[in-house]
């Protein structure tokens, strides 16, 4: 393989984008990329990160206008993002109203801490510590 890769991003596909850029934003601490409408096709995109798309891998969050529902399927795992203080960041992100999916804990069969929060659309989302 004579060319390289690089990651440029995820998808997720969101009901409603002002809530999920919110959460992402406000809560998650990523910055407003960029916001793109396709009128002809009905839908916006939008960016989030942690720093610029050059440099970072960044999540695009997908509104195709009037969909109300997603079947999140059984493939998709979850997105996961480091921490330093795992038991003060779920504190946080409980008091701000995010839904914590599984209490800060020692990975099955490992020592690594971690725990998972929902976005507004149902995706996992694991924090792991980072000391």
């Amino acid at each position: 393989m004579t060319e390289p890769f690089s990651y440029l991003h995820t998808m997720l596909r969101v009901r409603d984008l002002d809530a999920s850029v919110k959460f992402y934003t406000t809560l998650l601490g990523m910055r407003e990329l960029r916001r793109h409408d396709v009128p002809e096709g009905k839908y916006t995109l939008c960016f989030v990160g942690y720093g610029d798309e050059q440099a970072h891998t960044v999540l695009e969050l997908t509104y195709n206008w009037g969909q109300d529902s997603y079947d999140l399927g059984t493939a998709f795992g979850h997105l996961a993002l480091g921490v330093p203080d795992i038991h003060a960041t779920c504190a946080r992100l409980r008091a701000a109203g995010a839904k914590i999916a599984r209490e800060p804990g020692p990975v099955q069969f490992g020592t690594t801490v971690i725990a998972f929060i929902e976005d507004p659309d149902g995706y996992k989302i694991e924090l792991i510590e980072r000391a």
